[in-house]
């Protein structure tokens, strides 16, 4: 499975880029790939867990619609149910180690660049769907995920043991890791990796153990409150959009802690009907961030306390909806100095620690892999990058998808040499 594959791979679903839980067509194509290869196929609903869900609000038969018209693959698209995201099993029939690999699927909402100098663009796989893309590097981690499934499918004879090939909806807004990990496939899994393209990291380097996620929480909270005619009776009125502004204006406040980073964003107000109709409906948009648990905890909690008392000032009810959630993560140390062998051997340049800076839900499976007492790590591939991750001229240098792939095979192969 050579570079050519692997390019055809990431420029197709580069093409038809999916949101978060939406991920029909990604899901079908990567069922039938890794079906082909003999895997044992489980989809999203008896993958993931139902109740750690979050953030999902779409309709499906449009979006199975959508998939469809856009080269879903007929079968699997029928086979599979509510949820996207996908795992093939390859078993060797023979006793060995559990291992996993963890790739993320979903696209960002962000409009791609229409420029004739961006590379989409001029090499004609530039996304369809509009104001969606590929902007973080999604559609080349699952390209990476189906060559490394090719590889060691065709090496099985030569294996022992099972490898598990995790394909995650919803990471973005983390939205899906949780769900992943609570639905029971970590179990019995003696090692995890995952890994990110370009976040930090340049073309030729390996960060091997990035420090630094934030834990967060994504949130939507609702202000509800009464209608009415703005110049007849203001007094019947409760105003919903009275209270988010002033609670917008107090969550910007919250004191920051003294013990590490605390962040907070309102990134959406939304509320009215019209100039004199009492608002009787807001919804604010937001999230907290931390470097710890603790942290994150702390500012939630502000959020909670604001919302109560700004909700009362007013005369409106509230409630707030978790939309996302993110902990921290820590790598195995124990996986490290091998990994660190592997990179070298193949001419990567590897970075010992590098910050990373920001929030994933991959958190949640490496807890689950090492509380069970299996070793997990977090790895980032180096590759330039044309603008930044979330931009519309964001993308990447294909090239570092050949070695990434041989580095995990090769990682997978020393673990499971019969």
């Amino acid at each position: 499975m050579d570079s050519a594959h692997l390019s055809r791979w990431r420029r197709d679903l580069h093409q038809a880029p999916e949101a978060a839980w939406c991920e029909y067509r990604t899901t079908s194509l990567i069922a039938r790939h890794l079906s082909d290869l003999g895997l044992t196929i489980t989809l999203g609903d008896e993958l993931l867990s139902a109740p750690h869900v979050m953030g999902r609000d779409i309709d499906v038969a449009r979006e199975k619609a959508r998939a469809l018209h856009q080269g879903a693959d007929p079968h699997w698209l029928d086979s599979i149910g509510e949820l996207t995201g996908v795992m093939g099993e390859l078993n060797t029939g023979r006793p060995g180690p559990v291992l996993a690999f963890r790739f993320d699927m979903d696209a960002v909402e962000v409009g791609e660049s229409p420029q004739e100098t961006h590379f989409p663009v001029k090499e004609g796989f530039v996304s369809r769907n509009q104001g969606w893309m590929h902007a973080c590097g999604h559609d080349g981690h699952v390209a990476m995920g189906l060559a490394l499934a090719s590889r060691l499918a065709s090496r099985r004879e030569q294996l022992c043991g099972r490898i598990k090939f995790l394909f995650q909806p919803a990471e973005e807004g983390c939205r899906g890791g949780k769900a992943l990990a609570a639905g029971g496939s970590l179990d019995d899994v003696d090692a995890l990796l995952t890994l990110h393209l370009g976040i930090h990291a340049q073309s030729g380097e390996l960060v091997i153990n990035p420090t630094d996620f934030l834990c967060s929480t994504k949130f939507d909270l609702h202000f509800l409150g009464t209608a009415s005619h703005a110049g007849l009776e203001p007094n019947a009125g409760a105003n919903a959009l009275a209270a988010a502004c002033m609670a917008t204006t107090a969550l910007l406040g919250i004191p920051r802690h003294r013990d590490g980073m605390t962040r907070i964003n309102i990134g959406q107000l939304n509320a009215g009907s019209g100039r004199n109709v009492i608002p009787d409906l807001a919804i604010l948009r937001g999230e907290t961030r931390g470097a710890s648990s603790a942290l994150n905890d702390y500012m939630f909690a502000h959020v909670q306390h604001i919302a109560e008392g700004c909700a009362r000032a007013h005369g409106v009810d509230f409630h707030i909806i978790k939309q996302g959630e993110a902990i921290g993560l820590t790598n195995s140390a124990t996986l490290l100095p091998a990994l660190t062998q592997l990179a070298a051997e193949l001419g990567l340049t590897v970075i010992g620690e590098r910050p990373f800076g920001a929030s994933e839900d991959a958190g949640f499976l490496l807890e689950q892999v090492q509380s069970h007492g299996g070793e997990a790590a977090y790895l980032v591939l180096g590759a330039n990058l044309t603008a930044p991750h979330h931009h519309a001229c964001f993308d990447f240098d294909e090239a570092v998808l050949e070695r990434g792939v041989t580095l995990l095979e090769r990682w997978a192969q020393a673990r499971l040499r019969s």
